[in-house]
């Protein structure tokens, strides 16, 4: 019953953490990374792309001097992409799901946060504008702001994330329940040799 519930935890792991993780991260091949934002100056990029780049997924790597931003409720950046006379992808950044920022550098306290903006589904061949601003959130000492472009991504299954998460949700569950019932079961029987021998005579145990 352990081995099993344990064996659901792990495969809820898998579908709703890693495998999310792994395609925003991992899949298809990079584009490449363009600097946003240095030197308290945001600035547009342009990006030439080509049909076969799509789907695009567009990340956002912020460098900041923070232990973790998961307190802010507020929007932490903007990010507009423009192409073919269009805006193709409008998203806000909180950085509030960042829990193991990268560290820069064991010499610095800047960390690396990141977040995604989004996935272009459709390309059509030209140059496309992106654009990163500000949003309302203060007090965030921002060191740079880096976006990543990765082609030919693969796209997460949305049902992926609440079904990991239930299987993760039934496996402790069992556990806990194992652990409940295993203890009111009084454990392991106890070794009969473990008593003293009877005694026999005057105030000892009658003979059978």
């Amino acid at each position: 019953m352990r081995f099993l519930c344990v064996l659901l935890v792990i495969a809820g792991a898998a579908i709703g953490i890693f495998y999310p993780w792994a395609m925003s991260n991992f899949s298809g091949h990079a584009i490449g990374t363009y600097r946003v934002y240095e030197g308290g100056r945001f600035r547009p990029v342009t990006v030439q792309l080509a049909a076969s780049d799509a789907p695009v997924r567009v990340l956002v790597d912020l460098t900041a001097r923070a232990e973790r931003i998961a307190g802010q409720q507020r929007t932490v950046l903007t990010l507009t992409a423009a192409g073919g006379g269009r805006t193709v992808l409008a998203a806000t950044l909180s950085f509030n799901h960042t829990d193991n920022p990268r560290q820069v550098s064991p010499q610095l306290p800047d960390k690396i946060f990141r977040d995604e903006a989004g996935v272009i589904e459709t390309v059509t061949p030209g140059a496309y504008a992106f654009t990163v601003g500000p949003g309302d959130a203060d007090g965030i000492d921002m060191r740079a702001v880096d976006l990543i472009l990765r082609a030919g991504t693969g796209s997460i299954d949305e049902r992926a994330q609440p079904a990991g998460y239930t299987l993760m949700g039934i496996g402790l569950a069992g556990l806990v329940l194992s652990r409940v019932f295993g203890r009111r079961g009084g454990g392991h029987p106890q070794n009969p040799n473990s008593q003293p021998p009877p005694r026999w005579g005057r105030n000892g145990s009658p003979r059978a």
